[in-house]
């Protein structure tokens, strides 16, 4: 899947790695946050919720086509195989029984055990050498994928309710970062590397999306940059019913 279209891939790889590392050095540089705040910081702000609103966004603007499909995967598998993963490896060694850092070997395996980081890993892995799910499983994963978007928004809702909301430029910066940066970057890269038109549009508006409510969840299992992590997603969903018509327009004007 990821080598059907390899100019989409690195771009959106190289982007979406890019903007997760510059909003863990801006947290962790302008706004003096710990390296695990920062991580979750960037697991927030450098990270679009793709598996969740991926296809609820681009089917009704695109088709449910290969084309949305082949988006939608590539972005998927760089969010959860690579950006949590490193995330998560950067937010561990802050988190030692004794209050002193891991070694980046503790660090590494303690992030490797978490299921949000070996079970996309795994999948990835599956799908790369051709491993095929029996059929009869079909009707578990479906319910399962069904159910995915509707646990992660009630997930982060019980998340936002339990904090009272704030705002600070470090939250204005959060937002700007993955609704204007992100989709911004996608853009101008997706422009020189000459991508399909379709797929152009469809990677900027898909690197729009609101962060990742995965982001949210790791945040409030390990009770670090929970407040204004909550606050930043709550400020990025409602920016993006401004942001969203804008880039679908600018894309197609330019593409």
């Amino acid at each position: 899947m990821i080598f059907a279209d390899t100019r989409l891939t690195l771009v959106s790889l190289v982007v979406i790695v890019g903007c997760f590392f510059f909003s863990w050095f801006g947290c962790y540089k302008f706004f003096k946050r710990t390296h695990a705040e920062a991580a979750v910081c960037a697991l927030i702000a450098g990270s679009p919720t793709i598996g969740f609103l991926g296809f609820a966004v681009l089917d009704p603007i695109y088709g449910d086509s290969v084309s949305t499909g082949l988006v939608v995967a590539i972005i998927s598998i760089i969010v959860n195989a690579i950006t949590i993963p490193i995330g998560l490896y950067l937010l561990n060694p802050s988190s030692g029984a004794d209050g002193k850092k891991n070694s980046n070997l503790s660090a590494l395996i303690s992030a490797a055990k978490e299921p949000v980081v070996w079970a996309p890993v795994l999948a990835t892995i599956l799908v790369l050498v051709g491993v095929k799910i029996p059929a009869a499983w079909d009707p578990t994963f479906n319910l399962i994928a069904k159910a995915n978007s509707g646990v992660a928004v009630f997930a982060a809702g019980l998340t936002l309710a339990a904090h009272k909301f704030e705002f600070s430029a470090e939250i204005a910066y959060n937002t700007f970062l993955k609704l204007i940066l992100m989709p911004l970057a996608l853009l101008l890269v997706g422009m020189a590397c000459h991508l399909n038109s379709e797929h152009l549009q469809m990677m900027v508006l898909a690197g729009a999306l609101p962060p990742a409510f995965s982001g949210i969840i790791i945040a409030s299992r390990f009770n670090v940059y929970t407040r204004t992590g909550t606050a930043s997603l709550a400020v990025s969903v409602l920016g993006f019913v401004v942001t969203a018509p804008l880039w679908i327009y600018v894309s197609r004007l330019v593409s």
